[in-house]
């Protein structure tokens, strides 16, 4: 794969998906070259800071049209530099921006299913459950902040879709992994996609790793953020933790 470009963008709309969910649809000349089937990759915004450095934030590929990506923002609040772009963002606006990374897509090789996210992960998930085989089985446990914030996504008709209200997400990091424990183990081998709060991720990969059932090429998880602290901090937290768990 080419070594992902920077390149200068505009904000060409704006709409709520639900109430805590923000798209900002991006495109512009400098798409002309962006790779095509890029959903569920993902792109680094990238913004300026008062000591000069870059800070980069990290977000899923929602959706791709020619010349345009549609990006969706968990709203946690307005202390995060990306959300509180975000939020503020007009037509016509410029942000730079670099990528694509590689498409994180759950392995359709096994005989069943479950996902496993909070709202941060949410976008890469409807990715995955969209372009799953129509025969595909399991369930998706897709936790969020309130009831409005429950979308109609795209899936195959035997993924059951479970709903976690979660007013206060990062704060119980045994939630998610009390509604997987709570599932109907099917038969046959088992592929999990899971990405939520490092804690609760945590949790739920000690479940997953302790199962003889869970090969581990058909285990993806990961932490995209970290309660309490920023994208830069969560990322020297998270590397800290798998160089850990690797000589475990």
């Amino acid at each position: 794969m080419s070594k992902p470009t920077s390149r200068l963008l505009k904000v060409i709309r704006k709409e709520y998906v639900t109430a805590n969910m923000l798209r900002v649809t991006l495109g512009g000349e400098a798409l002309a070259d962006f790779p095509e089937d890029q959903e569920s990759g993902y792109i680094k915004f990238i913004f300026p800071s008062a000591d000069g450095r870059r800070l980069m934030r990290t977000y899923t590929i929602r959706q791709q049209r020619q010349h345009e990506l549609d990006v969706d923002f968990a709203l946690h609040g307005d202390s995060g530099v990306a959300c509180h772009w975000a939020l503020r963002a007009q037509t016509g606006d410029q942000i730079k921006v670099g990528g694509p990374g590689p498409k994180k897509r759950i392995s359709e090789s096994a005989d069943w299913m479950i996902f496993v996210g909070d709202m941060t992960s949410l976008p890469a998930i409807s990715v995955n459950l969209a372009h799953l085989p129509s025969e595909s089985k399991g369930y998706a446990i897709l936790e969020v902040q309130t009831e409005a914030d429950i979308q109609t996504l795209q899936k195959p008709d035997d993924i059951e879709l479970k709903w976690i209200i979660n007013p206060t997400p990062g704060q119980n990091s045994q939630s998610l992994l009390e509604h997987v424990k709570a599932l109907k183990w099917l038969d046959g081998n088992v592929a999990i996609w899971a990405a939520c709060e490092f804690s609760s991720m945590r949790a739920l990969r000690a479940f997953f790793k302790e199962r003889s059932d869970v090969e581990r090429g058909n285990l993806y998880i990961s932490s995209y953020w970290k309660h309490g602290l920023n994208e830069d901090q969560h990322k020297l937290e998270k590397r800290e933790d798998l160089d850990k768990n690797d000589t475990a």
